[in-house]
């Protein structure tokens, strides 16, 4: 692995010599996320495998270009999850890639995001010097706030060598059911059942029905179910559903038009916006489809960026549309100043994906 490791190296030295940008690239599923990014691949996943896994301290560390299905299937076999559920969005989804994105599944609202389970890292910078951030263990906390930094850069700070992660034991029971509602109502709800110590670990609502899953012990999930009522579904049916979800394959994430994803806090009323919306996180995430004729244009874009924003979130073109319009919500000046700086130290020649992020 140190000559795979050396190879990264000498590419980067090079890259930054010549001031040619690098397109750190693992199994590639996540491609469209982001700006565009272009310049000369460095592709991560001969750098593969578990470095170490103690099901007992709940930590596992793998290189960045390890399957992420390697990883929950590793996990599966000691009844051990990593509990951000991070989707796939297809088979070659490399842990670097996962950690780079940051992107969280449907058990996010209430086990934590990605970063809340990043432990260490240790990463190549843009001059090819290796760097260990964190450790193994949640009591370590030199260099913690700087391996959680790689969480969501999408390599714009290098190349995310190694890294270790928190893992949680798969719940006892789960169960999900369903009720039909509106979506005020849904949200009403939602946020009465937030503040009841309830097992709740997902929700969804979509086109007037609001799905919700409950995990933890057997008795919790049964006393929860006796309270809540609804329509129990199958657990393959269930499993179907949260899946789909979180891979985007259900039904509303199908067809043309662009894909925006709302972030707003949980008690934020009803968005009146063009377009379809699908609910998670119990509110706090929310889904806007439109269809190719009322596409993300500059007017658009700027409405429901104004929108969200007034009720106190942020909005991203997360899938289609005119990246022009950018993808992300605008930073505010001073944390754009930081992050520029960060780029700054790690990568001073400016080559790890330089227009991922704006």
């Amino acid at each position: 692995m140190q000559a795979i490791v050396e190879q990264f190296r000498q590419q980067i030295l090079a890259a930054s010599a010549a001031g040619k940008p690098l397109r750190l690239r693992g199994g590639g599923t996540k491609d469209w996320y982001g700006q565009q990014f272009d310049g000369e691949v460095l592709d991560t996943r001969a750098y593969a495998g578990i470095i170490d896994y103690e099901p007992t301290e709940l930590v596992i560390t793998a290189r960045c270009g390890t399957p992420l299905a390697d990883i929950e299937a590793a996990l599966a076999a000691r009844n051990q999850m990593l509990a951000f559920e991070p989707p796939h969005f297809g088979p070659g989804a490399t842990v670097g890639g996962v950690v780079a994105s940051a992107l969280s599944g449907p058990r996010r609202a209430s086990a934590g995001a990605l970063r809340d389970f990043v432990l260490g890292a240790v990463l190549m910078d843009g001059r090819g010097e290796r760097l260990a951030f964190g450790g193994q263990v949640m009591k370590n906390v030199a260099g913690y706030d700087v391996s959680r930094l790689l969480a969501g850069s999408l390599g714009t700070l290098g190349l995310i060598l190694d890294v270790s992660l928190k893992v949680l034991p798969l719940p006892l029971r789960e169960a999900t059911f369903r009720v039909a509602c509106a979506e005020i109502a849904a949200l009403r709800m939602l946020n009465e059942w937030a503040g009841k110590p309830l097992p709740i670990s997902a929700s969804c609502w979509h086109d007037g029905v609001l799905s919700v899953r409950l995990s933890g012990a057997e008795a919790a999930v049964s006393a929860a179910l006796h309270t809540l009522g609804g329509e129990l579904l199958a657990p393959q049916d269930a499993a179907a559903f949260w899946l789909a979800v979180r891979e985007q394959t259900h039904a509303f994430f199908a067809g043309a038009g662009s894909l925006w994803r709302l972030s707003l806090p949980p008690h934020a009323s009803a968005m009146i916006l063009t377009g379809r919306q699908l609910i998670e996180w119990g509110g706090a995430q929310r889904w806007l489809k439109l269809d190719a004729d009322a596409d993300a244009d500059a007017d658009s874009a700027r409405h429901i960026r104004q929108a969200v924003a007034a009720a106190g979130g942020h909005a991203t073109l997360f899938r289609g549309g005119d990246k022009a319009v950018g993808v992300f919500h605008p930073l505010a000046p001073a944390v754009a100043t930081i992050h520029q700086r960060l780029r700054q130290a790690f990568d001073p020649a400016g080559i790890f994906n330089p227009h991922r992020m704006y």
